[in-house]
């Protein structure tokens, strides 16, 4: 048990971050088990509690018996300094035992910009930074999720990175530690034995050679029976797939504080800049009845009166229709709402929408994504203008009178009139708005534009273009802003050396392992953050090891060139992504999956027939 006290706890800004305890959080014999697994998230209890592939899991690996999963969050700046003011280390919510107790501490990647939490938690609990220095006791630091799709720049931090959907595949991992637990094995062979489980990658067991330029020359395993591809593990028939029947309840609130349901995984649409459209094909859906049947017992276990559907792109659900009606009949008296993610101006449904507002009304999130049609085919969008002012016009017909509309800027093959745009198209559906007789639409009409720099992403299509120069998107951003006239349209946009660091992180190689770790060691936590990033930080970080950031972040790369993740197989082919930049050169545009098969691979690599029918519903 650690030394937290009631003084302590008095003194933090929100105690109830730290100690455990709600409502549908698993208590176990922790004797009693082999395995003690901590799942760490890295960040803030708030953002954690609302990731839905955390609960997943903690629910998947608790249901087996030999094995106690924990949760660990990123302590905020006051519970940090009373913890190291004290001496205690960081624990996890359930035993309230230090990390350094455990035998596997698992991180969850979900964004480029919060590895330096993933340090400060591992000095916190006394965990040796660098994997090559690690003692034999010390545990094994595994991690996965989406930023896992380039690991190297982690490869001198973690043993061990998951590529894939874990309900699956952290049990073969689990079912072979506890082997080589009881046969006594070192920390090395059992490493050696899981890189041949497949969708499990162990840094320490390949080496990288670099070109004079800087470039990767080579990249290859260091004995012959590790394997030089590692291919990512999905769950075949998602209708099954592990799923929670309770969630844990939190004594605060939380970022997405309500039930969250998963109703597919994947995407058919193939918008260019997504890389979460890529690395979760195929598309693999839950029956309705499922989804029904999972909603109606954790809402009887949880008590909100709240769900939400957060798939990619929720609206190309096959069954949505059908699953809102379904849900709003069964749930609308007892006052339950159902909410949608943004959703696509070519999905838009103001019948289905009103249905969903049945029981709370909220305001309307579209997502058009780039400002002129040349951009929205540049990035496959497959949406026009005349969608979104129907979408709109809909809309303020039926009531609503709050808009959102997100964009990016920075994109490839840009140039300023297709940013302008964005600003020409908040106009049009101002218009729309006062094209609407009064006596028909609501009052107060608000409608925001948000943008975000682009930031190029490995396994898609704008993996091999250069990140926009700082200097040249925001002429773009402020002479958006500048002629944005119209007193109903507000303006948010992000223009920050952030945007920079995760460009430099998310295709950096292994090079970047050791700038991050000196700008941990410099200072830099919680750099997701604003308020906390400091620039100044990383690039004297960069500077004390010689990495120039702009070779990752502003450099064009060609097709033969080695790429840091290369190694991995998402099971959609290399050809595929470089056919898609080539046409966003070109302004082409690539159909729906479901319209036309283009090829990609998934089918081949995971199962047979279009990908999308794998999962259609009965």
């Amino acid at each position: 048990m650690n030394r937290i006290t009631d003084e302590i706890l008095s003194r933090v800004e929100k105690p109830v971050r730290y100690i455990g305890g709600e409502l549908n959080s698993i208590e176990k014999d922790k004797n009693s088990v082999d395995i003690r697994f901590a799942f760490c998230f890295p960040d803030v209890y708030e953002v954690g509690m609302s990731h839905l592939g955390s609960k997943i899991l903690y629910y998947t690996l608790n249901q087996r018996e030999d094995t106690y999963c924990e949760r660990v969050y990123a302590p905020w700046m006051d519970m940090e300094k009373e913890m190291r003011e004290n001496n205690i280390p960081l624990y996890a919510l359930e035993t309230k035992d230090p990390l350094e107790q455990f035998d596997i501490v698992n991180f969850t990647l979900q964004y480029e910009m919060s590895y330096t939490n993933i340090l400060n938690m591992m000095d916190m609990s006394g965990i040796t930074l660098r994997a090559s220095q690690r003692g034999e006791e010390e545990p094994i630091i595994l991690a996965g999720g989406p930023c896992a799709y380039n690991p190297e720049t982690l490869y001198d931090i973690v043993d061990i990175v998951a590529l894939g959907e874990g309900e699956e595949m952290l049990n073969d991992l689990l079912d072979l530690y506890k082997k080589c637990k009881s046969e006594g094995k070192s920390k090395k062979e059992f490493l050696r034995e899981a890189s041949n489980i497949e969708g499990f990658y162990v840094p320490s067991l390949y080496t990288v050679d670099y070109n004079e330029d800087g470039t990767i020359k080579e990249f290859k395993p260091l004995y012959e029976d590790v394997p030089a591809t590692v291919k990512k593990r999905i769950v075949l028939d998602f209708d099954e797939a592990e799923f929670p029947n309770k969630l844990i309840v939190p004594f605060t609130e939380v970022v997405h504080d309500r039930v969250t349901l998963e109703a597919f995984r994947g995407c058919t649409r193939g918008c260019r800049f997504c890389q979460a459209g890529i690395i979760y094909r195929p598309v693999r859906e839950r029956k309705t009845e499922t989804l029904l049947k999972q909603a109606e017992e954790l809402l009887k276990e949880t008590g909100y009166n709240e769900t939400s559907l957060i798939s990619l792109s929720i609206c190309d659900y096959s069954d949505i229709t059908n699953l809102i009606n379904k849900f709003t009949q069964k749930f609308e008296q007892k006052r339950v709402g159902i909410s949608l993610p943004s959703i696509r101006i070519d999905s838009f449904s103001v019948d289905l929408l009103k249905e969903i507002q049945k029981v709370r009304k909220t305001g309307l999130t579209l997502a058009p994504e780039a400002g002129s049609q040349r951009m929205r085919d540049v990035i496959n969008k497959n949406v026009t203008e005349e969608d979104l002012i129907n979408a709109t016009s809909s809309a303020f017909k039926a009531g609503w009178s709050r808009v959102k509309l997100y964009f990016i800027v920075g994109l490839p093959y840009e140039n300023l009139d297709d940013v302008l745009g964005i600003g020409e198209l908040g106009s049009k559906v101002v218009d729309a708005y006062y094209a609407v007789p009064k006596e028909e639409r609501k009052k107060g009409l608000t409608v925001t534009l948000s943008t975000s720099i682009l930031v190029p992403k490995p396994f898609t299509p704008f993996q091999w273009a250069p990140q926009e120069r700082k200097e040249s998107v925001l002429k773009k951003i402020y002479a958006l802003k500048d002629s944005i006239k119209r007193k109903a349209i507000n303006y948010n946009y992000h223009a920050s050396d952030v945007s920079f660091m995760e460009a430099v992180v998310a295709r950096g190689d292994r090079r970047i392992c050791d700038v991050i770790i000196r700008a941990y060691e410099l200072g830099a936590k919680f750099d997701g953050w604003s308020e906390h990033f400091k620039f100044d930080i990383w690039k004297q970080a960069m500077e004390d090891c010689g990495v120039d950031g702009e070779f990752y972040a502003y450099r064009e790369r060609s097709y033969d060139e080695v790429l840091p993740w290369d190694f991995i197989d998402i099971g959609v082919k290399k050809q595929f992504l470089i056919d898609e930049n080539e046409k966003a050169k070109a302004a082409l545009t690539s159909p729906d999956c479901r319209e036309v098969c283009l090829g990609c691979g998934v089918n081949t690599s995971f199962g047979e027939g279009a990908c999308f029918e794998n999962a259609l519903l009965d």
